[in-house]
């Protein structure tokens, strides 16, 4: 059976907005490392807002598209070691708790 469209649309756009409530940046903000966690931040955020306005004219696959791309942000920034994610969370590929 494939995969209901809406729904996992709709549960992609939660996941993200999780993911970002969860994610802490790690570094100085005022360091290199700190832009680096900013902008990627920036990235999943104008991501979450881009698939929000996707669905918002009934256009699921770019709203999906747009908030799988927000996730691999942050993702790729929780393995970086710029974001502080809880051990065994589900919302990320990987953790990087307190170390």
């Amino acid at each position: 059976m494939p995969a209901d469209l809406q729904e996992k649309t709709g549960r992609y756009e939660s996941l993200l907005a999780a993911a970002l409530d969860t994610a802490e940046p790690t570094p100085d903000p005022n360091s290199p490392l700190g832009t680096v966690a900013s902008e990627f931040e920036e990235m999943a955020r104008s991501y979450l807002n881009d698939g929000r306005h996707f669905r918002s004219e009934d256009d699921p696959v770019n709203a999906l598209a747009a908030f799988s791309y927000g996730h691999a942000w942050l993702d790729a920034g929780a393995r970086m070691g710029v974001f502080s994610v809880p051990d065994g969370s589900e919302l990320f590929t990987v953790t990087r708790g307190s170390e």
